[in-house]
C-alpha cells in the first residue's frame, strides 16, 4: 500500500492521498501533507454514501468510477477500488501545479495496480 501512496505523491501538484474504508470512514494508509487527512477522510466517505445511495434511488445500474471536487485553489479525487468493495483512494492535489488529466489516470493505475 505505501508503494501506492508513494507512486501518487510524486504526481506534480499532489499534495496528499490515502486509501479510505468507506464503512468506517478511516484512513488504512496515507501520505504527505497539508490536509487533515482523517477529517478528510470521514467527511469524503459521506459524500460517497450519498452519491450511492442517490444512484440506488434513482434505479442507476452504474458504478462510480471517480468523484472530483473542484475548490478554488485544489482538486479532490475519490475513486472506488473495484476489486476491493468498501475502500476508495482519495487525493488531494494543488489547482495551480497539477494536470487534472493527468492526476486522473495516476489515480486510475494506482487503484489497478493496488494489492491489500
Amino acid at each position: 500500500m505505501k508503494i501506492i501512496i508513494d507512486s501518487l505523491l510524486i504526481v506534480d501538484g499532489m499534495l496528499a492521498a490515502a486509501i479510505v474504508d468507506s464503512n468506517s470512514g478511516m484512513i488504512l494508509g496515507s501520505g504527505g501533507s497539508g490536509v487533515d487527512l482523517d477529517l478528510a477522510a470521514a467527511g469524503n466517505t459521506e459524500v460517497m454514501r450519498a452519491k450511492l445511495k442517490t444512484m440506488k434511488s434513482l434505479g442507476l445500474n452504474d458504478n462510480i468510477e471517480d468523484v472530483l471536487i473542484t475548490l478554488g485553489k485544489q482538486y479532490h479525487i475519490l475513486r472506488p477500488i473495484e476489486k476491493h468493495e468498501g475502500l476508495f483512494i482519495y487525493v488531494v492535489l494543488d489547482k495551480g501545479k497539477s494536470n487534472l488529466a493527468l492526476a486522473r489516470r495516476k489515480v486510475q493505475d494506482a487503484e489497478h495496480a493496488l494489492v491489500i
